[in-house]
């Protein structure tokens, strides 16, 4: 097989596709705007061809890490003949040049996707959004060839390779990064969307539906990404907790909110006509925001766990990219916003009222992220001096802004088009607004602090609200009959949106939870106990393990309540020799109400004497944060799935033209 994928067919294959892609952005561009149909039809053909080009090279690295060629100077810098073979293959993404190719692949599959599935869209308006999804990976693809080669050589090849950073062994890492990157690359699709419609200066209610799927698609993604992180943070780093307001954490989040806006934003557009150039404004700051964070990670400006690089060149590279896409994008938007029309009128208690709050918010939200992320490292810049931004900051600046943001959302929803009133939507809402006030009184005593318990009366009033939409449009007061009608007639997207909104309410309610949790950081011996509320945590034994590739301590505790055994937790402690580096294997025990969670710290001592320093957790609740991910999630995919929000526009009819001349289109 090494003749078929070897490093230079590979590398070869790199260069192959960076031309098919400089390819695949001027000659559509060129075609539509001297109003040439055979250059327009080479956009789709150019577009698959650079992704089965990409796919060839990305398979061919695999292959290298596959077969231990340590020849190849990424392979021997992250992987080594002890590694397990799932790690081998993950470990292909887990380093920068591999990302990057992962990334310029993930591109390309987007273009083919919009290729494919965008059968529908006008012949000009597809071949510009492909131009610039070309014209990005070229950029991208560049990168890899110029400063990022994953298919460089060593020489002479070691015999053994230095080894894969002994945090990103795990099976997280297997979906982990595909998914988020997924996300980020997503919204290069709006971004092409918004872009070509700058360069045809219309922006219209068909706009609105072509990019609201794609929105949505990459939003699914990011949401998912994010909560794997996060759960991969949480179970692997051993330090109990899920999200630490790291610089790359908040690069993920920042463009998840923009998406966030985006998504309700090209609903406007879709129902009403308006929004039109906050909607292009926003597909551009969302794809902005992802690129920003790619820099991030690569340029070393910040200091993370998550950083992957600390490479100048690489950084002025990723620098110079960011001005060409986004400054150029910006540029356009300022030159053609002002010659695109407002829409239509509303008032604003609306539903695009509602929206348009929520918009206002998630902005809001963002533009705090961003400063709490980037002021630290220009001050250190500018002046030299080094600055702490972190979790107290963004605590007290996010949840002021969550906390309404989360009651407009049960508003939003229930609203009609057009106008409203709020006196009929409250009556609506009674019941869901006396169950989020009982539980903030009743949270008011039981929980340490009002804070959580504004957060789950606020979480509850979201999911209720929900709830009660759901329940109106289906009729549930007007009997069986009714119900049954109106269950296959309800719309996809209404029982997605309701998804959504009940995924965000089981989040935040188990971030709530979290916040109430108990912890301890103590040294004991074997055979002793340690008295934690109701639980009584015993640590019974400590043995040694062989792995793979590693030497573990592992330690044996029971967890009991009221002199009842409910679970037995072993965490562990992995020594990677070849690495020179100690890892922590956390035991968790979850009931989905509650994890019991324990990770192994270091020893003092010998023999019977030996002292094991344990961190012991019991946080309620804790897996509702990723179950309501996943929720959000799938909210979005059954969205998805509904026939009104299809990739493409409706077919045209049979002897039917193009909804715009060709020759017209490539003039205006």
């Amino acid at each position: 097989m090494s003749s078929f994928f070897g490093p230079e067919q590979g590398h070869y294959a790199l260069a192959l596709a960076c031309i098919l892609a400089l390819t695949q952005c001027v000659l559509p561009l060129w075609g539509a705007w001297r109003g040439r149909r055979f250059l327009l039809d080479l956009a789709p053909l150019l577009a698959f061809a650079q992704f089965l080009a990409l796919a060839y090279s990305f398979f061919s690295l695999i292959v290298c890490a596959v077969q231990d060629d340590f020849s190849v100077q990424n392979v021997a810098a992250n992987s080594a003949l002890s590694k397990p073979l799932l790690y081998k293959i993950t470990g292909v993404w887990g380093n920068h040049e591999g990302s990057v190719l992962l990334w310029a692949l993930i591109l390309a599959l987007c273009g083919g996707a919009v290729a494919l599935l965008g059968r529908g869209l006008p012949l000009v308006l597809k071949a510009r959004v492909l131009a610039i999804l070309g014209g990005v990976s070229t950029g991208f693809q560049l990168f890899c060839l110029l400063t990022s080669n994953p298919f460089a050589r060593v020489w002479p090849a070691p015999a053994d390779g230095q080894g894969m950073n002994p945090l990103l062994q795990d099976p997280g890492l297997a979906f982990h990064p595909p998914v988020l990157y997924t996300g980020y690359v997503g919204f290069a699709v709006p971004f092409a969307f918004a872009v070509a419609a700058l360069i045809e200066g219309r922006v219209d209610a068909a706009w609105g539906r072509w990019v609201r799927p794609w929105a949505v698609a990459a939003w699914c993604f990011l949401t998912c990404g994010i909560a794997m992180g996060s759960w991969w943070s949480y179970y692997v780093l051993g330090w109990g907790g899920y999200w630490f307001w790291d610089p790359v954490e908040n690069a993920s989040l920042i463009p998840w909110l923009t998406g966030t806006a985006l998504v309700h934003s090209a609903i406007v557009v879709e129902k009403r006509d308006a929004l039109r150039i906050w909607t292009v404004l926003l597909a551009i700051a969302s794809f902005s925001f992802s690129l920003s964070g790619t820099f991030l990670v690569r340029s070393g400006i910040l200091n993370s766990v998550h950083a992957f690089a600390n490479d100048p060149a690489r950084g002025v590279f990723i620098l110079g990219l960011l001005a060409l896409v986004i400054g150029g994008s910006l540029l356009l938007f300022a030159w053609r916003a002002p010659s695109l029309t407002a829409g239509g009128i509303f008032a604003p208690i609306s539903r695009e009222g509602g929206l348009v709050l929520n918009n206002i918010l998630l902005c809001a939200l963002c533009a705090v992220v961003v400063t709490g992320t980037m002021y630290p490292p220009f001050m250190q810049i500018l002046t030299g001096r080094t600055l702490s931004v972190g979790k107290p900051f963004f605590d007290a600046t996010t949840i002021p802004l969550a906390l309404p943001l989360m009651g407009a959302m049960a508003l939003g929803t229930l609203l009609p088009w057009k106008r409203g009133h709020l006196r009929p939507l409250l009556r609506r809402l009674r019941v869901a607004g006396a169950i989020a006030l009982l539980t903030l009184i009743v949270g008011s005593f039981l929980l340490n602090g009002i804070l959580p318990a504004l957060c789950a009366a606020a979480a509850l009033w979201v999911i209720m609200a929900s709830v009660t939409d759901l329940a109106a449009r289906l009729g549930l007061r007007d009997g069986l009959t009714v119900i049954r009608q109106r269950l296959s007639r309800l719309p996809r997207a209404i029982w997605g949106s309701v998804i959504a909104h009940i995924g965000m309410g089981v989040t935040v309610l188990g971030i709530t939870g979290m916040s109430q949790a108990h912890h301890a950081v103590v040294e004991i011996g074997i055979g002793q106990t340690l008295h934690q509320g109701a639980l009584d945590w015993c640590l019974v034994s400590v043995r040694k393990e062989t792995g793979p590739n590693y030497k573990a301590l592992v330690a044996d505790l029971t967890v009991s309540r009221h002199g009842r055994v409910i679970a037995t937790l072993h965490p562990s402690r992995r020594d990677f020799a070849s690495q020179h580096q100690v890892t922590t294997d956390v035991a968790i025990r979850t009931n989905l109400l509650r994890d019991l969670y324990a990770a192994l710290g270091e020893s003092h001592g010998n023999g019977v004497d030996a002292r094991y320093v344990l961190r012991l957790h019991n946080n309620p609740l804790a897996p509702w944060i990723w179950l309501g991910g996943v929720i959000m999630a799938f909210g979005g995919a059954v969205s998805l799935t509904d026939r009104r929000h299809r990739f493409g526009a409706p077919k045209k009819a049979r002897g039917g033209r193009d909804p715009v001349p060709m020759a017209q289109e490539s003039r205006s």
